[in-house]
């Protein structure tokens, strides 16, 4: 499908965006480089879309790495998306304490040491914009996702501190946080149900605008956060999903 967003905001910037193979990460990197962007992607495999590192972020060394190759091949990073993550299901109890480790180490640190070495680049570049991809799940929780949560919230946390500390530098930080959103992970779990039309139309039936959100939906609020248009907004989570934060539930 034709991308409609040819308004080369980002002429001469160099983004980053992390799992941008499929999904927010790939719609992300495309709607960037409509913009005008040189888009780079890092993920585990290869993307076919954008130019690529194959990396695996759950590894302290790799983040250091990406960032310096990133620099020493296109001269800077003026953007970077933390989207890359993973997530399991299992109460707290339950929860390994190898399997947490692993999944903060994605989710958590992984976006931390990207920023600490990104700051250096940025701040000789006059500034930048770091959007990281949280959840609604760091304000709320469904059953069985304590690590999950936990790892969103500590992004959101981060967020924040970035903010604060880099402000003077003309380096804004955001998250945003998506609810139910299309992606394969999710349209494959609704075709594993018994009944997909059904368990589609009760998802929808929690969301004020009774459906769920699409990838493209959720790139656009980045690009606005990543572009000049936001030049005064840092600091903020930025919840996309449909109004169901709103919305409280009812007996059935």
């Amino acid at each position: 499908m034709p991308n409609q967003f040819t308004d080369l905001r980002f002429n001469n910037k160099i983004a980053l965006v992390t799992g941008g193979r499929s999904g927010i990460g790939l719609a992300i990197a495309q709607r960037l480089a409509a913009g005008g962007a040189t888009v780079l992607t890092a993920q585990r495999g290869q993307a076919e879309a954008f130019e690529n590192i194959e990396t695996d972020l759950s590894q302290i060394d790799a983040c250091e790495a990406l960032i310096k190759t990133v620099i020493e091949t296109y001269g800077g990073l003026d953007i970077l998306v933390n989207n890359a993550g993973m997530m399991f299901e299992a109460t707290a109890e339950e929860t390994e304490v190898d399997a947490w480790d692993k999944l903060m180490a994605v989710n958590l640190r992984a976006p931390f040491l990207l920023i600490k070495y990104a700051v250096p680049s940025m701040r000789k570049r006059g500034g930048g914009a770091i959007v990281n991809i949280g959840s609604i799940e760091g304000l709320g929780s469904n059953p069985e996702h304590a690590a999950y949560c936990a790892s969103k919230a500590g992004l959101h946390g981060l967020t924040r501190a970035v903010a604060v500390d880099y402000g003077k530098d003309n380096i804004r930080c955001n998250a945003v946080a998506p609810g139910w959103i299309d992606t394969e992970l999710n349209n494959d779990f609704i075709g594993s149900m018994p009944d997909p039309e059904r368990f589609r139309e009760t998802i929808g039936k929690i969301h004020p605008l009774r459906r769920t959100g699409k990838p493209e939906e959720v790139a656009s609020l980045v690009a606005w956060l990543a572009s000049s248009e936001a030049s005064f907004v840092t600091g903020q989570i930025y919840t996309i999903a449909g109004g169901r934060m709103a919305q409280l539930s009812l007996p059935h």
